[in-house]
């Protein structure tokens, strides 16, 4: 099956969802699975990985609400608090969800770009790994240093970098980024998603080419067995759409093996995230 292993649903508040700036007005709306859907019916994608998008456990609660109503949904990433005491009881609680495969956190944001380091996160991610559950890295790139650092350190818990860590696309500046793409990929236990690269890049005015720099080094670091194709719907609406979105990755990895290509598309999610067949 086909799997589009990043995108996100919200009920728009400006207040819950402030990171949706006025720059992102286009999106400063709901968006639902019925939504989805249709876009996935019309690249031929069978499921998808829903990812929150609000730090909070009731948003989570929300998530898998949608999940259970709705077939397609394949997984879900929430959000919990790490470095709270009682975690390794938050997270006992959520192994009753199936769908629930995995947390993660904005650390992209964090004022403190080296959170990963602090004690209490790293017993966070402690109690993960003895959960089951897999994490979600949403980093910049000057934090890939400290995620190579938490790969190493947690060589049996799964990670799952969102975005190729965000490279300065826009920029054309590949050097810096594709060394620390490549220490963090030397670690087995960490996969990422092809995913959000439309708009690190100019929104109206990309062309495929401005992303094959990128995309060669990301496949040359991880190989298909440990990339994961991602829309960032609703994100991606701003810089070129759905269709666009799959259009590129299709344009890409044309040239690899047919397996190499199942892949990509399908079978690297549901190792990582211990999808259902």
């Amino acid at each position: 099956m086909k799997i589009d292993a990043h995108q996100h649903f919200w009920q728009y508040d400006p207040q819950r969802y402030a990171w949706i700036t006025a720059e992102l007005g286009a999106i400063r709306r709901d968006y639902a699975p019925a939504d989805l859907q249709p876009l996935l019916a019309a690249e031929g994608l069978g499921g998808c990985v829903l990812v929150e998008s609000e730090p909070s456990e009731a948003a989570t609660q929300r998530l898998l609400h949608q999940a259970a109503q709705h077939a397609f949904i394949k997984g879900v990433v929430g959000w919990v608090d790490l470095q709270a005491p009682d975690v390794a009881e938050r997270l006992a609680y959520y192994q009753q969800f199936s769908q629930l495969k995995g947390f993660r956190h904005g650390l992209q944001g964090e004022p403190d770009r080296a959170l990963m380091r602090r004690p209490a996160f790293r017993r966070g991610i402690a109690a993960l790994g003895a959960a089951g559950f897999a994490y979600d890295l949403l980093i910049l790139p000057d934090q890939l240093g400290y995620a190579t650092e938490l790969a190493a350190a947690f060589p049996h818990q799964r990670f799952v970098l969102n975005h190729l860590a965000k490279p300065p696309i826009r920029a054309g500046q590949v050097a810096a980024w594709a060394a620390a793409l490549r220490a963090l990929a030397a670690h087995p236990n960490v996969w990422c998603k092809v995913s959000g690269l439309v708009t690190e890049a100019a929104w109206h005015q990309w062309q495929p080419p401005d992303f094959r720099p990128y995309l060669d080094v990301a496949f040359e670091a991880f190989g298909p067995a440990r990339l994961l194709f991602g829309s960032d719907w609703p994100v991606c609406e701003l810089a070129g759409g759905y269709a666009a979105v799959v259009a590129l990755a299709r344009q890409y990895v044309a040239a690899l093996s047919v397996p190499e290509q199942a892949l990509f598309w399908g079978g690297a999610a549901a190792a990582c995230y211990q999808l259902a067949s």
